[in-house]
């Protein structure tokens, strides 16, 4: 079989998508020669916001310093190669394909979630080669969540919480932080970042109760802006230089990354190292600008167009945030805006309200769980937007490029409409 038809057959293995726990992975790994407990050591990194940009920066950080480094995150982009990352790149795809014969063989007709046996796959590819490190990135919450199986955790990260999969998760900040807690180990150091209040004091009970040591921010290390931007951990204090990574949020990203880095003791990662890796960090779709290409041609070629996968409350006041600070050209700003039913689309709506001047609302290509774009513009509307639909991303630039031969675009609320959006575009993965 090909990729895809072992990506379709494994959304068959379970009736539901999502089924919060480690039995049926455990189960899993134990027939394959339980691959978890012979991985590199496991860099694990949690949270609700950046989780992927602090991989990000964490892969480009160790690969100055010379250290092989496995990496597993989620969704993928354009394939899915992307979320298992070997030390010589992505995963190629006859590697991939053995692999799922062999996970798929072994399960037989037991029920396993989709994201179980990918898991699976990816720690069965770390444990047969060699390298330094694994950094692997939580799925969906960390106590119950796949990738937390890892027994040769070296390092935890929690990277900024705030509201996303309540239904699995809890309502309140203090119950989502403790699920994400869930990734902490006894002994083993966890670094913390910014937090509100009440999330921060749930992860340090957590670290209390399980004896990780918590490495929290204002308490245990601390970040300035700058310039120059510095993080300083105990009595070592570094100027980490410029992110590659566009915004102030990705500033905060950055400096956790250099803060883990810091924390691995690890004689190789001097802080040339982390400069470097921070300035050469490549994290597609986060605040992106998309180059000449199908997509981009559509519009003047004066106006610009940017790519953000966030989806969330907080990812919408970074958008928002963004968005304020590049007004100063005077530029018109439009948004085409395409989400999936798991998310709240009032709530990310609101926090862009005042930011963007028409919203076009799409639908998300080939996903039959998307927020129909006639729903989504009726809920744009109601929370103060000029709202239009559009049959697709392509049409929606259309209709804009009629509107501002200047305008800035931002097209944003998915990550899988930001996968679609880079492939039409022309734009790869590496």
């Amino acid at each position: 079989m090909k990729i895809d038809d072992y990506l379709q057959r494994f959304t068959e293995l379970h009736p539901k998508s999502i089924d919060l726990s480690l039995d049926r992975i455990r189960r899993l790994l134990h027939k394959l020669g339980d691959p978890q407990k012979i991985l590199p050591p496991v860099i694990h990194v949690a949270g609700t916001n950046g989780k992927g940009s602090v991989v990000a920066n964490l892969r480009a950080i160790l690969t100055q310093a010379g250290r092989r480094t496995h990496c597993y995150t989620s969704p993928h982009l354009i394939r899915f190669n992307e979320r298992i990352r070997l030390p010589s790149g992505l995963i190629e795809d006859d590697q991939l394909e053995a692999l799922f014969d062999e996970c798929v063989a072994a399960n037989g007709d037991d029920p396993i979630t989709f994201f179980e046996i990918t898991t699976v796959t990816a720690l069965l590819a770390f444990a047969r080669e060699p390298a330094d490190y694994v950094l692997l990135e939580v799925g969906l919450g960390g106590r119950l969540d796949t990738t937390n199986v890892s027994e040769t955790t070296c390092l935890s990260v929690i990277t900024p919480i705030s509201y996303d999969h309540q239904r699995f998760l809890g309502e309140t900040l203090t119950e989502i932080a403790g699920e994400k807690a869930g990734v902490l180990r006894p002994g083993i150091p966890a670094v913390i970042a910014p937090q509100p209040k009440e999330a921060m004091a749930a992860i340090v009970n957590a670290g209390q109760t399980t004896g990780a040591t918590i490495l929290a921010h204002d308490r245990d290390w601390s970040f300035d802006h700058g310039p120059p931007p510095t993080v300083s951990v105990g009595k070592t204090t570094l100027e980490i230089g410029p992110s590659a990574l566009l915004g102030k949020h990705q500033e905060v990203n950055a400096a956790v990354a250099a803060t883990a880095a810091i924390c691995l003791e690890d004689q190789a990662i001097g802080a040339e190292a982390i400069r470097r890796g921070l300035a050469t960090t490549d994290w597609p779709a986060r605040l992106h600008r998309l180059q000449p290409g199908p997509l981009r041609d559509i519009l003047p070629r004066d106006a610009e167009l940017w790519l953000d996968g966030g989806h969330n409350e907080a990812a919408a006041v970074v958008q928002a945030e963004w968005i304020a600070r590049q007004n100063e050209d005077d530029r018109p700003t439009y948004a085409i805006i395409g989400m999936m039913q798991t998310k709240d689309p009032s709530t990310f709506l609101e926090k862009l309200v005042a930011a963007i001047t028409d919203v076009w609302c799409v639908p998300i290509p080939s996903e039959d769980k998307a927020i129909p774009a006639n729903e989504l513009a009726t809920i744009a509307t109601a929370v103060g937007f000029v709202a239009h639909t559009a049959d697709s991303v392509t049409t929606a630039l259309s209709q804009i490029a009629t509107h501002s031969p200047r305008a800035r675009v931002l097209i944003c609320g998915s990550l899988y409409l930001a996968g679609s959006v880079l492939s039409a575009n022309g734009e790869s993965v590496r």
